[in-house]
């Protein structure tokens, strides 16, 4: 049976895990799945709601007689980090693009990987069954961008399809509609070269992880050459040169959705491999007899760092089932088993510990999937990594692309700009402007929010990281302060009207709420300390007016996202599987005033 190995690259929400449930359907390897319907590769709920991808998965199937491993990656910049890796395992890519938004910032950034390796492309636009698309202008704007990244003209010669993967059609006209996929797994087995396999001893690159409760931890490679069998010393070879021998105690292929336990793995195909000790990313597994290590890959460094800790707030353990340091402690070090960009350090608290990651995006995915576990616990301000280089400050810069409609380019270059951006090119489409800016890690956080609240949610924002350079200088933070709760107990409505002048507020009328919790926000600057369990003096006299009918604003509601980007420096989000609140640090007036220091950004010396 031959061999093709495939990654699929797209930008966020461009449709590429329908897609590959589509195929997975035609390759006849579809079982029954619980609830149809369902998309089959995002297979937690996190996925499943946000609609995206967060960890690259394996799957195959088998068409004719061919066997095809299809990776399907991320396509956040987030998650950056698992797209190059996985990118080593394929010969070549479908690269899916929107027949309506075209080729995207996120598109680029994966596809540039993937002709800097050598893969060859096959064009798949989707959702030509949309309204106002244009799929002839996107098979243009492909090649053009193709042209802009140097790809080679064997790369340029891609052959390109049409259709609708959520329609289950493919065809090399998208005028003419058929009735299935095939023709897109025809392409893959027509164009997409079989694995290459070179002569010498055994050779497999780790390029990704699983873990398993019962087996531990799993590496998964592409057997470059040579081959492998259950119970065979090989030695690990790891980056900073020393080499390890170890048995290996199993061996398994990707089989559907499932591992299928094998007892030998030829060239070319994508296994996992159990028994390895203390491996890493970028470890070659070599000869037992004469090693010969690959070149190591690198994975993308943390540019951000927030404070976790457990929660202490008066609520503690009332929603929660794991409260105390040692569950958060043990949770965070399982994490870090299998999600690579992450990194933990303790901190002079035995309570909190530092953890970093690449953005505000991938840290709240962590923290979604803790307290959906039952995991209370509180997180500080997000805060950027720092480098000193040569004696010199420097700190991660992005490139952020902003598309939105051309009336509200205005106040979004002027948001940009303010907050240290720098623009490198203003393209207009149509009625919608694409701004592109270099901008300072730190002048992202928090601004999706103000740029949503400023184009009455018609700005699309991505961005990904560049590099680091010096110190851009100060960004305004929030100036308005926070209302702040001077009594524990419930909220009166009484109490919420009277004062629904002085600011927005964050809870609902009849809600616990406790000293020092953040209930709103000031319309001035400054923290101001309100009693909102203050009720209505009741006396025996009824005078007409003194009962007027109270109108009570609806409160606003975060996001997990949108309170970490809120928070002040002195603030925490108390996170539980029921309640997402704001709160400050120290709870009690007295202690507020005594000071806290300032958050101290991360600063790496090089």
């Amino acid at each position: 049976m031959e061999l093709r190995n495939i990654a699929i690259i797209a930008h966020v929400d461009h449709g590429k895990t329908t897609l590959v449930d589509k195929m997975i359907m035609a390759g006849k390897l579809f079982k029954d799945h619980e609830k149809p319907g369902e998309l089959i590769l995002d297979n937690n709920d996190l996925e499943r709601e946000r609609g995206i991808t967060i960890l690259a998965k394996n799957v195959s199937i088998r068409y004719k007689d061919y066997k095809i491993n299809i990776i399907d990656t991320p396509g956040h910049s987030d998650f950056g980090g698992e797209v190059e890796r996985v990118l080593n395992m394929a010969d070549g890519v479908l690269l899916l693009v929107d027949a309506f938004e075209g080729p995207m910032p996120q598109t680029r950034f994966v596809l540039q990987k993937a002709l800097e390796l050598g893969k060859k492309p096959i064009v798949v636009i989707n959702k030509v069954d949309k309204e106002n698309c244009t799929p002839d202008e996107v098979h243009e704007g492909v090649f053009d961008l193709m042209v802009s990244l140097d790809a080679t003209e064997e790369q340029l010669d891609f052959p390109a399809l049409f259709g609708s993967g959520k329609g289950g059609w493919m065809s090399t006209d998208w005028k003419v509609k058929t009735d299935s996929i095939t023709p897109l797994l025809d392409a893959i087995v027509q164009y997409i070269p079989a694995p290459s396999v070179s002569e010498g001893n055994t050779q497999l690159l780790i390029t990704s992880l699983d873990y398993s409760n019962f087996i531990g931890r799993i590496a998964i490679g592409r057997l470059n050459r040579g081959s492998l069998k259950e119970n065979q010393m090989v030695a690990l070879c790891k980056k900073d040169g020393s080499i390890v021998k170890s048995r290996l105690r199993g061996l398994y292929v990707f089989d559907g959705f499932e591992k299928t336990k094998v007892d030998a793995v030829e060239a070319g195909e994508i296994c996992a491999l159990v028994g390895l000790d203390g491996f890493d990313i970028g470890d070659t597994v070599a000869d037992a007899e004469n090693p010969e290590a690959l070149p190591p890959i690198t994975i993308d460094e943390p540019t951000m760092s927030m404070l976790f800790t457990i929660n202490d707030s008066p609520f503690f353990g009332q929603e929660g089932k794991f409260v105390t340091s040692r569950h958060v402690k043990e949770r965070l070090e399982k994490e870090l088993e299998k999600n690579l960009a992450l990194r933990v350090a303790d901190t002079d608290s035995a309570d909190s510990w530092r953890v970093f990651g690449r953005g505000v995006l991938h840290l709240a995915v962590l923290i979604e999937t803790m307290r959906r576990e039952g995991y209370e616990l509180q997180i500080g301000q997000p805060q950027v990594i720092m480098k000193r280089i040569n004696g010199v400050l420097h700190e991660p810069v992005e490139e952020l692309s902003i598309d939105l409609p051309e009336d509200v380019s205005g106040k979004a270059i002027e948001m940009v700009t303010r907050r240290r951006g720098m623009m490198t090119n203003m393209e207009p489409k149509g009625d919608r402007m694409l701004l592109r800016f270099e901008i300072p890690s730190r002048g992202i956080i928090g601004l999706r929010n103000q740029m949503l609240t400023q184009t009455a949610g018609e700005a699309v924002m991505t961005h990904r990281f560049i590099e680091f350079q010096p110190h851009k200088g100060e960004i305004p933070g929030r100036i308005n302060g926070s209302l702040i709760s001077k009594e524990p107990g419930k909220s009166i409505p009484y109490s919420i009207n009277n004062l629904q002048d002085r600011g927005t507020f964050f809870i609902g009328s009849s809600e616990d709420i406790y000293e020092g919790q953040v209930v709103g926000e000031n319309n001035r600057a400054g923290d101001l300390i309100i009693n909102l369990t203050v009720t209505k003096k009741l006396t025996n006299m009824r005078a007409s007016g003194s009962d007027e009918k109270m109108r009570i604003i609806p409160p606003r509601r975060f996001t997990l996202e949108e309170a970490l980007e809120y928070i002040q420096e002195d603030e925490y989000v108390e996170v539980t599987p029921a309640s997402i609140r704001l709160r400050k640090i120290y709870l009690k007036e007295h202690e507020r005033k005594r000071g806290m220091g300032k958050a101290v950004a991360e600063v790496i010396e090089e």
